[in-house]
C-alpha cells in the first residue's frame, strides 16, 4: 500500500468511508464495452463503404479505422490493456463474422455467425451483450418495425427473434446473463399524418419478437428510447413514453434502457434512474455524452457522469446494467475508448466513496445547509490517490501512463492500415 493511498484511505475513514469496500465493489460490476467505437459502426455484413442510414451518422475520418474483424479484436486487446475493472463486450448484430462464403442476411443470423466472438469472450473471461441492428441496410424504407409494408415488417421481426436466439447462446455459452437491447431508428423527417399507426405497429412486432423462447434470467431484452435522430427530426415512433410504457406492460419480460443523450438537453438521466427503480427491479443505461443531441462523444468525469454514477450507486449498483455508447471518429479510437471507459469507472468510483447514508439522514432531517456543505466538502477530498490504487490494483496503467502505449500502437499498427 503506498504512501498517498494510506493517507487517502485515512483521510475516508475519519468521514466514516471505506476505501478497501469501495475498491473491491467496484472491481465487480461489469460495464460494457461497445464495440463499434472501432470502426465507426460499420460492422460486417455489408459493404463497409455505404453511408449509415436510419438516424446514425459518425464524424470525422482519423486514420486507422478497423475495417475487419481480426483488426477490431486486435484493437480490443489493446483497449482491454489500459482500463481497469471488469469490461464486457456489447456486439451489434452487424458484426457477424461469416467464413467461406457462409454469408446470411440479418433474419436468418445464427449463432455460428458469433462463434468467434464468442471464443475472443471466451479467452479473456468476458461476458457480451447484444443489439439487433435496425440500420444501415436495404430492407429499412426507411422504416423497420413500424413499417406498413409487411414484407419489411416481418423481415425485422425475424432479425429480432434471431438476436433473442443469439442472445440466449452468448448467455450460456458465457455463463453471464446478456442485455438484448431494441433500438431502431423508425421515424419521419416531417410532420406525420398518422402518429398512433406506426407506435401500434411497433408495438406488436416488438410483442411477436419477444414471442420467442427464451430465459428471462439469462437474457435482458430493453426498449430503447430517442427523441429524434438524423433525418427522422419530427417524429420517433420509439419515443421515450412509448419505450417507458411498453417495458412497464411486460415487465415479466423486459427492461428499460436509457440512453442518457436520448433526451432533450435540460433533461438529465440521473434523476430518471430513482424514478424509474422505483418500479422496476432493473433497468439497463447507455452511457455517452450529448452535446446538445445525441452526438456521442466520448465520455468525460464531468457533473452529469459523476451524478449518474451517485444514483447508481445510491439506488444498488446490482439494479442497473451498464454499456458505454459513443463513436467518435475524430480522434484517436483507442485513446476515445480507454478516454470513456476509465472516466465511467472513476465516476462510479467517486460515487462509491460519498457519504450516502449521511446525505439521506441530513436530508430527512431537513439539515439542508449541513447537507450542501458535506457535499461540497467531499469534491476536495483526495479520491486520484484511490483512483490510481485502484489502477494498481487491476495491474493497469495510471493517468499519466496509458497515453504512451496508444501512440506506440497508432505508429506501429493504425498508421499502417
Amino acid at each position: 500500500m503506498n504512501e498517498r493511498y494510506s493517507y487517502a484511505k485515512e483521510r475516508y475513514t475519519k468521514k466514516g468511508i471505506d476505501t478497501e469496500k469501495a475498491i473491491e465493489t467496484l472491481r465487480n460490476v461489469s460495464v460494457s464495452l461497445h464495440c463499434w467505437q472501432g470502426d465507426d459502426v460499420r460492422g460486417f455484413d455489408t459493404d463497409p463503404n455505404k453511408p449509415l442510414t436510419g438516424g446514425i451518422q459518425t464524424t470525422g475520418n482519423y486514420p486507422g479505422r478497423a475495417r475487419d474483424p481480426k483488426e477490431l479484436m486486435e484493437d480490443l486487446d489493446e483497449v482491454l490493456k489500459l482500463i481497469p475493472g471488469r469490461p464486457k463486450m456489447n456486439l451489434h448484430a452487424s458484426y457477424a463474422i461469416f467464413e467461406d462464403g457462409d454469408w446470411a442476411d440479418r433474419d436468418k443470423l445464427e449463432p455460428k455467425h458469433f462463434q468467434k466472438w464468442v471464443d475472443f469472450c471466451k479467452e479473456r473471461g468476458l461476458g457480451c451483450d447484444f443489439n439487433p441492428t435496425f440500420f444501415s441496410h436495404e430492407k429499412c424504407d426507411p422504416l423497420t418495425l413500424s413499417s406498413p409494408n409487411e414484407e419489411t415488417r416481418r423481415f425485422w421481426i425475424d432479425h429480432g427473434k434471431a438476436c433473442i436466439r443469439i442472445s440466449n447462446y452468448l448467455a450460456e455459452q458465457l455463463g453471464e446473463k446478456c442485455v438484448m437491447n431494441i433500438w431502431t431508428g423508425d421515424g419521419l423527417k416531417d410532420i406525420p399524418g398518422d402518429r398512433i399507426g406506426p407506435r401500434r405497429r411497433y408495438k406488436e412486432a416488438i410483442d411477436e419478437i419477444l414471442k420467442e423462447p427464451f430465459d428471462f434470467n439469462k437474457v435482458k431484452p430493453c426498449i430503447e428510447s430517442k427523441v429524434f435522430g438524423i433525418g427522422v427530426e419530427s417524429y420517433t415512433v420509439g419515443s421515450a413514453e412509448f419505450a417507458l410504457s411498453y417495458a412497464a406492460a411486460n415487465k415479466d419480460k423486459c427492461i428499460p434502457l436509457m440512453d442518457n443523450g436520448h433526451y432533450h438537453p435540460t433533461e438529465v438521466v440521473s434523476d430518471k434512474i430513482p424514478a424509474l427503480l422505483t418500479f422496476f427491479d432493473e433497468i439497463a443505461l447507455h452511457v455517452t455524452r450529448p452535446v446538445r443531441w445525441d452526438s456521442d462523444h466520448v465520455v468525460l468525469f464531468d457533473d452529469e457522469t459523476k451524478e449518474i454514477a451517485r444514483e447508481i450507486v445510491r439506488c444498488g449498483i446490482e439494479k442497473v446494467d451498464i454499456a458505454l455508447d459513443y463513436f467518435d471518429a475524430s480522434i484517436n479510437r483507442i485513446a476515445a475508448w480507454v478516454i470513456g471507459y476509465r472516466n465511467t469507472q472513476k465516476a462510479l468510483l467517486y460515487a462509491l466513496l460519498q457519504p450516502v447514508e449521511e446525505e439521506k439522514a441530513l436530508q430527512d432531517e431537513q439539515k439542508f445547509s449541513k447537507l450542501l456543505n458535506l457535499q461540497e466538502e467531499f469534491k476536495t477530498m483526495p479520491f486520484e490517490d484511490v483512483w490510481n490504487e485502484y489502477c494498481m490494483r487491476c495491474e493497469k496503467p495510471l493517468d499519466d501512463e496509458w497515453f504512451a502505449e496508444v501512440e506506440r500502437y497508432e505508429e506501429e499498427v493504425l498508421s499502417k492500415r
